[in-house]
């Protein structure tokens, strides 16, 4: 049963990367980074394509793996649970934050991957087990300006219209033109890889 929560997890942050990597898949998972207030709503923000585009790959990671029920539950309420809570306006005493985020996603670790700087948003994409990010070398231990200086959303974004109103939310991933968004790159140029 653990070993099904824990492979469950790693094909989020599987799934995670590859909304950030494939041009458009990232544009459905723009309406999740353009939340300008970065908070416990942020973490249920997501375009209704892309949540069906997870359940499905759910679905198949379910067939594929096999886990008991219990295990799915188990990994369906950790994983709603701690996106709530990484996604939380709130700050943990640092030491505590320093210790937990070997063992849980938090959300000092979270927030680093909604900044506007590609760089930074293109790391920590873990939602419930911190371990991937290691693993895979995209962790990041903070934002270069801090958190209190750190902005959140994406660069060319910032219409409350087109960021918290429904209609512009769900017309978002359909806007602008599809670049190249390759995580991996050793340079970023900013807004116009957006």
């Amino acid at each position: 049963m653990i070993i099904a929560v824990v492979a469950m997890d790693f094909v989020i942050y599987l799934q995670h990367v590859m909304v950030h990597a494939v041009p458009a898949l990232w544009r459905l998972h723009r309406v999740h980074h353009a939340d300008p207030d970065y908070d416990v709503t942020t973490g249920a923000r997501f375009h209704t394509l892309e949540i069906i585009l997870s359940m499905l790959i759910k679905f198949a990671t379910i067939i594929v793996l096999g886990p008991p029920v219990l295990a799915v539950f188990i990994f369906e309420v950790m994983l709603n649970g701690t996106a709530m809570f990484n996604h939380g306006n709130l700050k943990l005493p640092s030491g505590m934050d320093r210790v937990l985020r070997w063992f849980l996603v938090t959300p000092d670790m979270h927030r680093v991957h909604h900044s506007v700087e590609d760089d930074e948003a293109n790391s920590n994409f873990g939602f419930s087990l911190p371990w991937w990010d290691r693993l895979f070398g995209t962790y990041r231990d903070q934002p270069r300006g801090g958190h209190e200086g750190m902005r959140i959303g994406i660069h060319g974004y910032h219409e409350p219209r087109q960021v918290s109103w429904l209609p512009g939310m769900l017309i978002l991933p359909f806007l602008g033109k599809v670049t190249a968004y390759a995580i991996n790159r050793r340079q970023w140029t900013g807004a116009d890889e957006q």
